[in-house]
């Protein structure tokens, strides 16, 4: 990345953070996170201008990047010390996969549509994380090889969780998880406790569905 280019953005993303942390995220760790994460790299050239907004953005494929404020909100929720194993359900930009490969011991990341894990997969081995792997596939199986995982994030809509994620969740694990239909969903995260999880709603979310045999049909 030409020097140049990351000084351009440096007061941007400084200014993002400061915002984050009057917005009330305090999780040092996430605010530290974000400000060493390039999203600029992560959303297509055409609208990079406005990669430090508090927008979602497109990024092809009918999917978009979420606002900063959500992954922050998503992040600081899961209260990650850094040994953890986590399974993030939709790589699509790649840039939460990022921020997570800060955040946690081993990343793995699942997602459906092509395009976008190439993209992804070229971007983070160019921001230089080596703790993260990737599969191409359908995100509502999860990925049993590397079961249980201490969290599970998961970056679109679905009318309930998939049993998979319970099945591959460690005890005492989380699950983040939009609930409802297609069009709105509630937030909710969920804690492992032997064979129940425990439910606790977050607040009023807006994701893509969730598309795949344990979840809503591709069109």
């Amino acid at each position: 990345m030409a020097a140049s280019v990351e000084h351009e953005f440096r007061g941007p993303r400084r200014r993002l953070v400061e915002m984050l942390h009057d917005q009330g995220i305090k999780d040092l760790a996430v605010l530290k996170a974000i400000d060493e994460t390039p999203r600029h790299l992560f959303v297509p050239t055409g609208v990079r201008h406005r990669a430090y907004e508090d927008s979602a953005l497109p990024i092809g494929s009918g999917q978009t990047i979420s606002q900063p404020s959500i992954h922050a909100r998503y992040l600081e929720l899961l209260k990650l010390t850094g040994n953890e194993k986590v399974l993030e359900i939709g790589t699509g930009s790649g840039y939460q996969t990022a921020l997570l490969s800060r955040l946690a011991s081993q990343v793995f990341s699942i997602e459906r549509i092509v395009e976008l894990l190439d993209k992804a997969r070229e971007t983070i081995r160019q921001i230089g994380a080596r703790n993260i792997s990737f599969l191409l596939g359908d995100g509502t199986l999860g990925w049993r090889q590397y079961a249980p995982y201490d969290a599970i994030l998961v970056g679109a809509g679905a009318p309930e969780v998939p049993k998979t994620y319970h099945e591959q969740l460690a005890e005492g694990g989380r699950i983040l998880i939009p609930l409802g239909d297609k069009e709105e969903q509630t937030l909710y995260m969920f804690t492992r406790r032997g064979d129940e999880l425990e439910k606790s709603e977050i607040a009023p979310v807006r994701f893509v569905p969730l598309v795949g045999k344990y979840s809503w049909e591709a069109m």
